[in-house]
């Protein structure tokens, strides 16, 4: 406290305001911590002690001591304590027996990624289960006495654990429930003798509604798994680019001993003009022209000339000045996409699928793929490293799921898929890269863009030199995240290379990714030139950014409203993967994945200098109620208490091992 000149006698007392340095942070915060003020900072040990406690135990004990007389036994044991001597040093044996106890025995903080996570299947939570045959459509089992399922309803009912809530999101919202009995809400839609009530009014008015589209179709599956799926127009243009063997010595012997060392002499048919006719077709396919066929024909067209789309009869869609929510591995999936366009992304994409999946019909992996009604501008991202798979898995997309565009991953970072040519990697491939674009751009009737990275190597950019070539090859998009491979989220994105490349890409739509977290972070990053803004990172940790953008604020949102945004999320989730206790499981699971983000979010409220940057992580503070402070936790048990206030109770056997080793939960 700092005293002030006195005015008519009286004497005003200011608080001394500490001073903040150039980059808006409090004098004595270290580099890469989000600057908090003061009054909402804490240590550890009271944040802690103040979530365990409900808010409410640190108030009562700090009251209790208060209220003890000084000459008190438990006041005298307290000080007591506080003044004994250290506790004398461990002997070396009773060391190495303390080494061999967990880290969590321990108390000791793990560090590092869980590079191959256990993933607990959401059905080892239900010790029976009812069969489905009883469960949602009440006919006969067809395995009869040697289904390892209970048919008794009544059994099931008596093992099944408690009812989550009163109401049943499905039900409310579709009149019905698919899950019957089987549903952690199931006390809201059946009756006192187990059957299923239906609304038939709500029923009635979602007739023709295809909520959720491009699911697997079950004979899709199996002639996928048999091969037998035609893929024509693959085939005519991988022919373009195999290669004949050449010959071997033995091979041109032979063939000279069986010609008598005669060249062959030209038929009369075959004119020079018309041999470099023959040969031009492959490149003209392989250069993409449509109006060319690999066979030269004479006379009127064909069917195959009428149906073949030129370029500029394909779909087009307009990219420019839109907000686009990116591929996200694990955390964007469905029910987290349908939040986004809430607060107003413009474009959306399903998590990264492997072609190669793709083709074998794996249902896990054509899961990926599922666009809600809500997605109005949509597409997929598929990952592989060799022309034919890529354009085979593009032919397939193209002939049995609606999407709006087709994206190719080339900036994924992970070594399992760098290592075999694929991501990151195709950057190093140019010809395999271009081969790859040119096919799938030659079998889709959609636009086809394409996602890079700066390069592979920190110090060696190379997107520079591949954004011209792909102009040629026929993208129609491309997106550049401004860090490479080995960079990873060590340092910011590079947004003055990302717009040195769009004014390479012009007039080719360009959008830039990297470190966007507010509305000043989005102004920034237009003023480079490129075409819109891919927002990833930025929506795990505040989903509600394409609001402020669009809106041109900071939303200061308070912790109720961001219990809503994890309230829909689980009405989404439990729509898309099951009311039951398997769909419920699996929410609560994705749940915590992403929970694992909106914990590094600080309110805006709390800032010393708004806005918050993506790479500074917040120090220890208090919010401005108990919820904002259990939000503010990143201790998993704390993720999971939160998971608790909307999806009930964990099981027993419940366990979860998120990314970091840091943040593992076992009950």
């Amino acid at each position: 406290m700092e005293e002030a000149a006195s005015h008519g006698g009286e004497t005003q007392v200011t608080e001394k305001v500490p001073e903040l340095a150039v980059d808006g942070r409090r004098d004595g915060v270290r580099k890469g911590t989000a600057g908090i003020k003061t009054d909402f900072l804490t240590t550890k040990v009271k944040f802690h002690e103040f979530l365990d406690s409900n808010g409410q135990l640190p108030k009562e004990k700090e009251e209790k001591k208060e209220n003890l007389p000084h000459d008190s036994d438990e006041l005298k044991g307290t000080t007591e304590a506080s003044e004994e001597e250290p506790a004398a040093k461990k002997p070396k044996v009773e060391q190495q027996e303390e080494n061999k106890l967990t880290w969590k025995q321990q108390g000791k903080r793990q560090r590092g990624q869980n590079k191959s996570r256990p993933h607990v299947k959401p059905t080892a939570y239900e010790d029976q289960r009812l069969c489905q045959s009883v469960a949602q459509e009440n006919r006969k089992c067809h395995y009869g006495d040697k289904c390892k399922f209970l048919h008794d309803v009544a059994e099931y009912m008596a093992s099944k654990p408690a009812d989550v809530g009163p109401s049943c999101y499905l039900y409310d919202t579709f009149g019905a429930c698919f899950y019957g009995v089987t549903c952690r809400f199931a006390l809201a839609h059946t009756t006192a003798d187990f059957q299923s009530m239906r609304d038939e009014a709500r029923v009635k008015a979602q007739e023709g509604r295809t909520p959720v589209r491009n699911s697997l179709d079950k004979d899709l599956q199996i002639r996928l798994r048999k091969h037998h799926v035609a893929f024509d127009r693959s085939a005519e243009y991988l022919q373009t680019i195999v290669k004949a063997p050449e010959p071997g010595p033995k091979q041109q012997q032979q063939e000279e001993e069986r010609n008598g060392n005669q060249p062959e002499a030209p038929s009369s048919d075959q004119t020079p003009a018309a041999e470099g006719a023959t040969e031009a077709t492959a490149p003209d396919v392989e250069a993409g022209t449509e109006n060319k066929t690999t066979v030269k024909t004479i006379g009127p067209l064909t069917d195959a000339d009428v149906i073949k789309l030129r370029p500029c009869e394909k779909k087009q869609v307009d990219f420019r000045d839109k907000l686009y929510l990116a591929p996200l591995t694990t955390c964007g999936n469905l029910p987290f996409r349908r939040v986004c366009k809430r607060f107003g992304a413009d474009i959306t994409c399903g998590e990264m699928a492997m072609c190669t999946n793709l083709l074998q019909g794996q249902q896990s992996e054509w899961a990926l793929l599922k666009r809600h009604e809500s997605e109005d501008l949509f597409g997929v991202q598929i990952e592989g490293s060799f022309p034919d798979t890529m354009t085979r898995c593009a032919e397939l997309i193209n002939n049995h799921i609606d999407v709006d565009f087709v994206d190719i991953n080339s900036g994924c970072p992970i070594d399992l898929v760098y290592k075999k040519g694929g991501g990151c990697g195709l950057m190093t491939r140019t010809r395999k890269f271009e081969q790859i674009i040119r096919g799938m751009n030659y079998v889709l009737d959609v636009p086809l863009t394409v996602k890079i990275r700066t390069g592979v190597h920190e110090k060696y950019n190379v997107a520079h030199k591949l954004i011209p070539e792909m102009k040629k090859w026929g993208v129609s998009m491309i997106t550049l995240h401004g860090r490479s491979k080995e960079q990873r989220y060590t340092k910011l994105a590079d947004w003055d290379y990302i717009n040195t490349c769009s004014s390479l890409a012009s007039p080719l739509p360009l959008f830039g990714n990297g470190d966007i977290l507010s509305y000043d972070d989005a102004m920034k990053a237009r003023e480079t030139g490129v075409s819109g803004l891919m927002i990833a990172r930025g929506a795990l940790i505040k989903p509600w950014i394409f609001t402020e953008i669009k809106e041109r604020r900071h939303w200061d949102i308070s912790s109720s409203e961001r219990l809503d945004n994890l309230r829909n999320f689980s009405n989404y989730g439990l729509e898309h993967w099951g009311s039951d206790t398997r769909g419920l499981e699996k929410t609560r699971t994705f749940m915590l994945e992403w929970l694992s983000f909106l914990c590094r979010y600080v309110p805006v409220g709390l800032l010393e200098c708004v806005p918050q940057r993506i790479n500074d992580r917040p120090p220890y503070y208090m919010g401005r109620d108990y919820l904002e402070s259990l939000m503010a936790s990143q201790h998993v048990g704390d993720w999971v208490k939160i998971s608790e206030m909307l999806l009930g109770p964990v099981p027993k056997n419940f366990n979860f091992l998120p990314k970091h080793k840091a943040n593992a939960y076992e009950k």
